[in-house]
């Protein structure tokens, strides 16, 4: 699958040009954000680790074997990619035990930058946000197309695709999810069939997404909708009145797709027919996510982007610092500015 068929049309049409991501892991830095006052004491040991050429499950095995625990007692909010510099908070259980010599751990690769206790682990998702820092090299674009972009982008957001790391190499997740459906059967395996799982919910949701950048009212709130805060997983139907909100053109509150789950997507009007539509279409997925006795859940449609700020640190290096909330996707953003080129090539753009 190509990444028109994994995501849909861009929001601000053609590239500005082509550049490198991730030539190194320091072009493509993430940090989280953990909004949680920490106590100090508790049976919980947290971690802030920087890794580097490291992905979160490799370094939470780590952890837990020089710590000697088993691997379960280590908690962690987000999964961080493997090709970037990353700095994240892990969980330890330690009921009754000193804090452990971590030294094994650590190397070049991996360093345990601060240590502190807490009353209770770490829980998934329980990063508000992550703040990005992206270089993009061997940048040949026009910077007046590019700052214009930026200034669009900043001002009206991007549609909040869920990015093509969700979807395996060449979309295969989304090809083994449909796999399963159509048999009627899941992994039995807990961590496959959470990754296909969540593969097949992603794609729908970008489809429900594609159909409403295509007819342009993907960042528009209709009758039928339902809006969301950009922090909040609590929503509220549109009205007339809704529709018109002060909140939307300030890209507080936006218009929320379908998390596919049991029973029919709660919008109404056209709205809930398009989002039908797009079930229909993949009556299999959709079916497989309803089985699994998932619940239907909202995600927001139009994705802003806070604290975006941009310069060029060498006159082929466009650097990019934002933040997004939790569960976003760095690289939806670079989408919409250039054409990737594939690393250690220079001639032939491609995604990744």
């Amino acid at each position: 699958m190509n990444e028109f068929e994994l995501l849909g049309p861009k929001a601000y049409g053609d590239a500005c040009g082509t550049a490198l991501l991730k030539a190194s892991a320091e072009d493509f830095q993430v940090d989280e954000v953990l909004d949680i006052p920490l106590a100090g004491d508790g049976e919980h040991l947290w971690l802030w680790v920087e890794k580097r050429g490291l992905n979160t499950e490799e370094a939470a095995r780590r952890i837990a074997k020089a710590a000697g625990v088993q691997l379960k007692l280590i908690s962690y909010a987000g999964l961080k990619d493997r090709q970037a510099l990353t700095r994240q908070w892990f969980s330890l259980h330690l009921p009754g035990k000193a804090n452990p010599d971590l030294s094994a751990a650590e190397g070049t690769d991996l360093s345990i930058l601060k240590q502190v206790r807490h009353q209770r682990k770490l829980q998934r998702g329980a990063h508000a946000a992550n703040g990005f820092t992206l270089r993009l090299t061997q940048l040949s674009a026009d910077r007046s197309a590019l700052a214009a972009r930026l200034q669009v982008i900043r001002e009206q957001g991007i549609p909040n695709y869920f990015g093509l790391q969700r979807f395996g190499f060449e979309g295969g997740n989304v090809f083994d999810a449909r796999q399963f459906a159509e048999r009627k059967d899941r992994p039995v395996q807990r961590n496959l069939r959470s990754r296909l799982l969540s593969a097949a919910r992603s794609y729908l949701f970008n489809q429900a997404l594609a159909a409403r950048v295509a007819d342009g009212t993907w960042n528009k709130a209709l009758v039928g909708d339902l809006l969301a805060f950009t922090d909040s997983r609590s929503f509220f139907m549109a009205g007339e009145a809704e529709c018109s909100d002060p909140r939307l053109a300030i890209l507080d509150v936006h218009p929320t797709g379908p998390l596919w789950g049991l029973g029919e997507p709660p919008s109404s009007g056209a709205v809930q027919t398009l989002e039908q539509r797009v079930g229909e279409t993949e009556k299999y997925l959709a079916e497989w996510l309803a089985e699994a006795d998932m619940a239907h859940e909202r995600r927001i449609l139009r994705l802003p982007i806070a604290g975006l700020t941009w310069h060029y640190p060498e006159p082929d290096i466009l650097q990019l610092e934002f933040v997004l909330p939790a569960g976003c996707f760095a690289t939806v953003l670079v989408r919409e500015l250039v054409d990737l080129l594939p690393t250690g090539h220079t001639d032939n753009p491609c995604v990744f």
